[in-house]
């Protein structure tokens, strides 16, 4: 099934792959080094840059064989002629278009938080699946500038979609979920934030979006042990309203903040952070309420599993985040200057997160809330929306709206959501949840 061989060539897609490759890093380089490898017959310097996993799953040997086998059944490599990159959310994959006698494949390599190769496949050869357009979105409506977001030296690009009638107007800042999103929050071919950006920008409210610190940083954060979702997350998006609200011809008294994912969890979080800066209103589209260590495994078990049963290899791999979670939750004070990074995260970011409760904190918002939540989502489930609303029972001011057809990034689909879905089939954030957004903001946050 095609949802193994992508599971397999990722490793595993639910690790929390916090910091991702920097985008600067020549990450194509390292896998036409590697194709080249391979047809030098040279294994120990193909496997080179594989992770620990990659090494003990298939090492120079077991590599080698490989592709022997494989020039077997499709005939001697002849050449690679092209590469592109794709961004998957935690991961950073390159694939390299390679011709053999018989066929054209393309080889599927995928790039963990410090450049090491944590997953390599062959996949027939296809050209990328291209985003769709939003067809809601009015382009005639809206103009787009550049920006910078926050100060040295963590300055950050983003873009300002506004809408051209005159000021002032509401404006909507957002937040991305885990790992090295880029502004548009580009999943494959989704780009769920470019597209709540031109929706709402059509409906006469501006978006803030940009890019997240550790995709334009990943490098240097990648050697910070005390990395926490303050500095990942927080900290810039208080910038970014701070921008907002001194940015001409938007109203400074109606800025709100969208949280996704990670962004959703952490909205309460934020929410105190920016009570001095006075934001509208607050917005969270698949917010999570579970511990994030519990829910990277509840995902990997959920893929593992989606060809019906786990083999030996999807068994090692699910051992492996199960002995990570464990590490995670046996941390103490006393490890906190540790490099050891239990799930890609050292122990200062989990020992941050165990001290936040989402739902206990939430109760002291004193701001309109509107919470967001796709039926079909693996990744973040529908009993989180259940969780807020408990959390929030009797709050006049807390709306909450469940779409049953819709996915983790908010895209409208039939059946169980799965990893393929995000690749294969380009989808965008749906028109109803654009209309839940405008409604709220347009009414000042009163639901």
């Amino acid at each position: 099934m095609k949802d193994r061989a992508i599971r397999l060539g990722i490793g595993f897609l639910a690790a929390a792959v916090l910091l991702g490759a920097a985008p600067g890093e020549d990450l194509a380089g390292k896998a036409r080094a590697m194709i080249d490898a391979l047809r030098r017959g040279d294994y120990e310097a193909a496997t080179r840059d594989f992770d620990a996993t990659m090494r003990g799953l298939s090492g120079p040997e077991k590599t080698g064989e490989f592709w022997t086998i494989l020039q077997t059944r499709i005939g001697a490599f002849k050449e690679r002629t092209a590469e592109r990159r794709e961004n998957l959310g935690q991961f950073e994959i390159v694939l390299v278009t390679c011709v053999f006698e018989k066929t054209t494949l393309d080889a599927r390599i995928v790039f963990d938080a410090e450049g090491k190769i944590a997953g390599f496949q062959f996949v027939p050869s296809s050209p990328p699946v291209e985003s769709l357009p939003p067809p809601y979105a009015d382009r005639e409506r809206f103009t787009e500038t550049e920006v910078t977001v926050g100060s040295e030296p963590w300055t950050l690009p983003g873009t300002l979609a506004r809408p051209k009638e005159n000021g002032p107007v509401p404006a909507v800042v957002l937040v991305h979920g885990s790992g090295p999103n880029d502004r548009d929050e580009t999943i494959g071919p989704n780009k769920p934030f470019r597209d709540l950006a031109w929706g709402l920008a059509s409906r006469g409210i501006a978006v803030l979006r940009y890019e997240k610190r550790t995709r334009v940083y990943g490098t240097k954060l990648a050697a910070d042990a005390s990395l926490t979702v303050r500095e990942e997350v927080i900290d810039d998006a208080v910038e970014a309203v701070r921008l907002l609200q001194k940015t001409a011809g938007l109203d400074p008294r109606r800025i709100f903040v969208l949280g996704h994912s990670l962004g959703g969890m952490l909205m309460p979080r934020l929410a105190l952070a920016l009570k001095p800066l006075g934001a509208a209103g607050f917005i969270s589209l698949a917010g999570l309420t579970y511990p994030l260590e519990d829910t990277i495994l509840v995902q990997t078990a959920y893929i593992l599993s989606l060809d019906g049963g786990l083999s030996g290899e999807d068994r090692k791999k699910l051992e492996e985040v199960e002995t990570d979670v464990a590490k995670i939750k046996a941390l103490t004070e006393a490890d906190r200057g540790s490099t050891e990074k239990p799930l890609n995260a050292a122990p200062a970011y989990w020992l941050d997160l165990r001290g936040y409760d989402p739902l206990e904190t939430v109760v002291r918002v004193d701001r309109p809330m509107l919470f967001l939540q796709g039926g079909r989502d693996y990744q973040v489930v529908p009993e989180n929306l259940e969780r807020w609303k408990k959390a929030l029972e009797g709050r006049s001011d807390a709306a909450f709206k469940l779409f049953p057809k819709l996915n983790h990034l908010f895209g409208e689909g039939e059946g169980i959501s799965t990893p393929s879905e995000y690749l294969e089939h380009p989808k965008v954030v749906a028109k109803d949840v654009i209309d839940e957004i405008e409604a709220f903001v347009l009414k000042g946050g009163n639901s």
